[in-house]
């Protein structure tokens, strides 16, 4: 693989691989390894977070706005990225064969708290534009009576707005999506294994991956986009091993594509 040494906000180099485009496969191979490594902690995480959006999905029900289900379902994979940070300090101590315990997982926010909440907030801005975004796209395009969660298919897919609304949503979905995409990608694992980092250089540091590895990326993300799209078409539950599976690989790209100057 060659590589590229960049200088990240003056202060940090890195150097970047360029990967082809089996790697991203290797990475969920890695990220399956890990998780029959470590199945406690890896099903049980995803267990929690289904739980949360089946939650989600019964508070959309009592409040008459079902339809906000599958835009709300798409901004879940947008904050992913935090959700998974337990998982990376797994993946982590498994590669340097460390010992891993619940206290380990739980407590991977403490190794740079500040910056990962930072991108934690970033994703949480992002989250909001989106449901904002997908409440505005459903006025457009129902008027003040969006389609319940009973006529939600059918109105998606065989009233007359149904093409245009597809359009411009899958549209807006993709550039915000793409945008996310490429500032947090390794961001996060990064700063889980470098306490030193913050969270901007590590922002950067990802778009800065993705603009050289155009192609692989490109390819992971529509892996995790279909990951995430079978774990939730059926209600969540298949959450329960795609979660894991994307946090544990996405820990994987992060060190195959980026290795610190000394």
């Amino acid at each position: 693989m060659k590589s590229t040494t960049v200088s990240v906000g003056g202060v940090h180099e890195f150097s970047l691989r360029d990967v082809t485009l089996d790697h991203p496969w290797r990475w969920l191979s890695s990220g399956w390894l890990d998780m029959c490594c470590e199945p406690a902690i890896s099903y049980a995480w995803g267990t929690m977070f289904t739980a949360i959006g089946l939650l989600l999905l019964g508070g959309l029900e009592y409040w008459d706005v079902g339809f906000m289900i599958l835009p709300l379902a798409f901004g879940f994979a947008l904050v992913g990225p935090a959700a998974a940070v337990g998982l990376y300090e797994v993946s982590r101590r498994l590669e340097d064969d460390q010992e891993i315990g619940w206290s380990h997982a739980l407590g991977a926010f403490r190794r740079n708290s500040s910056q990962i909440a930072l991108i934690g907030m970033f994703l949480l801005v992002v989250f909001l534009v989106w449901v904002r975004l997908a409440m505005l796209e459903f006025m457009l395009f129902f008027g003040s009576e969006p389609p319940s969660l009973s006529n939600l298919m059918d109105a998606l897919f065989l009233s007359d707005v149904s093409a245009a609304f597809l359009v411009v949503g899958t549209l807006s979905g993709a550039v915000l999506a793409g945008f996310t995409f490429a500032m947090t990608a390794i961001a996060i694992p990064m700063l889980v294994d470098r306490p030193d980092c913050d969270a901007v250089t590590a922002m950067l540091c990802s778009l800065e991956t993705v603009r050289l590895n155009p192609r692989p990326m490109a390819l992971w993300a529509f892996l995790i986009a279909m990951f995430t799209l079978m774990g939730l078409a059926l209600f969540f539950v298949g959450l329960v091993v795609t979660l894991p599976l994307i946090g544990h690989a996405s820990w994987h790209a992060y060190r195959d594509l980026v290795k610190r100057e000394c």
